[in-house]
């Protein structure tokens, strides 16, 4: 750890898995395969539901966004893991690592927010059906998406200028990218104000996204306990369990990194919550949206 302040300093060190140099290979092929089938999944996902006509519905407008961002989410960070791998400790410069962690912002955040359209749209599906097409429109989908992008850029652009507009006193990284807690380890002095900073993104990009996802299924589930029939339940339920599903894995494996005290910070662990939700959710995304989606398996077979 080189010390002092280095705010001029151009380059960074990303150290990424080199406490276990021996399974590197094994790692590579592993992400590497991982990271195609992916790139497949979500690919085929969203090439069927543009093809078949009977899903072009607000729900599987959504579900394409989703697929688009899990490709480009796992683009930022998969190809340094396999450089890093390949070559063991990477050095990366000033500008591509704000770019780096600016981009994972903006992907993590709007994919955050696409959660809670997507809980929106089966909200209304479910508990209002007869205004459902008329509140749910074309319009208001775009509107939601183009919103989750917005909020997406703001919270990267803020957090990637704050955070290196700050001086830094170290230049290597203990991770596997351009994290926002290991770069957050390198600045001088004290780290209270960027930890409070780090809150606020995780409190509006994590937090407030999961309060209205929750609130709206206590909703639903409301209105399903409600119906008259089982079948009619049962329907109701099958709408909306793929996505309660995705929201866990992603919401579960982001907020235990974001949303805990610093006291509680390890580096090996955070590596493993990183890897959980930025290359395992999205791969599980389209599988689970494939297999638990009657609709999704009858474009498949066509």
């Amino acid at each position: 750890m080189i010390l002092g302040n280095l705010s001029g300093l151009s380059e960074f060190r990303l150290l990424g898995f080199s406490g276990i140099s021996p399974l590197h290979p094994f790692l590579f092929v592993v992400l590497l395969c991982l990271y195609i089938l992916t790139l497949m999944a979500n690919s085929v996902i969203a090439f069927i539901i543009n093809s078949d006509h009977s899903l072009h519905t607000p729900m599987y407008f959504f579900l394409t966004q989703l697929s688009c961002l899990d490709i480009c989410y796992l683009s930022v960070i998969i190809p340094t893991i396999l450089e890093n791998l390949m070559v063991g400790t990477v050095s990366i410069s000033k500008t591509r690592c704000a770019m780096q962690m600016f981009f994972f912002l903006f992907f993590g955040v709007a994919e955050c927010f696409l959660l809670a359209a997507m809980s929106l749209d089966r909200y209304f599906a479910i508990c209002y059906p007869l205004h459902y097409t008329i509140i749910i429109s074309s319009r208001v989908c775009r509107g939601l998406v183009c919103g989750a992008y917005i909020c997406g850029t703001a919270v990267g652009l803020v957090h990637t200028l704050i955070t290196f507009s700050s001086p830094l006193c170290g230049s290597a990284i203990d991770h596997f990218f351009c994290e926002i807690q290991p770069v957050l380890e390198l600045l001088c002095g004290s780290t209270f104000p960027s930890e409070i900073q780090v809150i606020v993104v995780a409190v509006f990009a994590i937090l407030s996204p999961f309060l209205l996802i929750l609130y709206s299924y206590i909703r639903i589930i409301s209105t399903i306990l409600h119906m008259a029939s089982a079948e009619s339940r049962e329907k109701a339920f099958s709408t909306c369990s793929s996505h309660l599903l995705v929201v866990t894995l992603f919401y579960g494996t982001a907020g235990s990194m974001y949303l805990r005290p610093k006291s509680t910070y390890c580096a090996s662990v955070d590596k493993f919550l990183s890897l959980s939700y930025s290359v395992v959710t999205p791969l599980l995304n389209p599988i689970i949206y494939s297999l638990r989606n009657k609709e999704v398996k009858e474009a498949l077979k066509k």
